[in-house]
């Protein structure tokens, strides 16, 4: 289902709750615009958080093991920075410039050191140049997933669609609930985002909920990179550890030439 959220007075464009809207994400996420000067703390007793730069001048401060400033005019210059924190953790977010986080957090008990990404330990990786005549290119980098953050009950990372090209195909699913959030290198720039059978127009600023269980794929209009954060709550007992299930009658795609 595609959600097209406005930001409050406060900056704050809420994308879904664990008890509000979009419930079946089984998250809480949302963006937040800070003004020059302004600071977000956040301080959860039952809840993991990260948090995400995606464009401006911050400042981060996690506990008392990271103090990190980073600096992003936009998405699209691939330089990732992200905190990761467990619950009863505070973090402070201090904005030099305007600048623009995504606030990401779920349940979860466990404890672990937070930690801070960036460009230097975050994994980068191109799909797709060499099959289907290059119309799979995309650029994909993942903070953390199960792989690097076994503690987690979520995986956070971006993708970079090129222009005209698809991505998340060939059409597949997962049990676990996905969120992407969607940014263009044009104000105007478009795609289109498949929900199960269903496909909506992708613009700056919607997200796409996919409940868990129903296929996904996107694509972009050509002229326009397509950026979008890829969100996923791994279930209790069941983790999201890289499986596609691919739609049948789709599946010859995923190796063919």
């Amino acid at each position: 289902m595609l959600y097209k959220a406005e930001y409050d007075a406060n900056g704050k464009k809420v994308l879904c709750e664990m008890k509000g809207v979009n419930p079946e994400m089984l998250m809480d996420i949302y963006v937040k615009k800070l003004s020059k000067g302004e600071k977000l703390e956040i301080f959860e007793s039952e809840n993991e958080c990260a948090i995400l730069l995606l464009s401006g001048s911050i400042n981060f401060t996690v506990g008392d093991s990271i103090n990190e400033d980073c600096k992003r005019a936009n998405p699209f210059q691939k330089t990732p920075y992200a905190v990761h924190f467990p619950k009863e953790t505070k973090a402070i977010v201090t904005a030099y410039e305007e600048s623009e986080v995504l606030v990401q957090m779920t349940d979860n008990e466990k404890s672990w050191e937070p930690q801070f990404y960036n460009p230097d330990n975050c994994l980068y990786q191109e799909f797709g140049k060499g099959q289907w005549n290059g119309t799979g290119h995309r650029i994909v980098s993942t903070m953390f997933d199960l792989d690097n953050a076994p503690y987690s009950n979520m995986v956070m990372g971006e993708v970079f669609n090129q222009p005209g090209r698809w991505s998340s195909y060939p059409p597949h699913h997962h049990p676990q609930p996905e969120l992407y959030y969607y940014q263009f290198d044009h104000p105007e720039g478009f795609g289109a985002g498949f929900e199960g059978d269903t496909p909506y127009r992708t613009e700056n600023g919607s997200c796409l909920c996919i409940r868990g269980g129903n296929a996904h794929q996107q694509v972009t209009a050509p002229g326009y990179e397509m950026y979008y954060v890829w969100l996923i709550r791994h279930l209790d007992g069941d983790p999201w550890d890289k499986t596609r299930i691919y739609i049948p009658e789709y599946e010859w795609l995923a190796n063919a030439d």
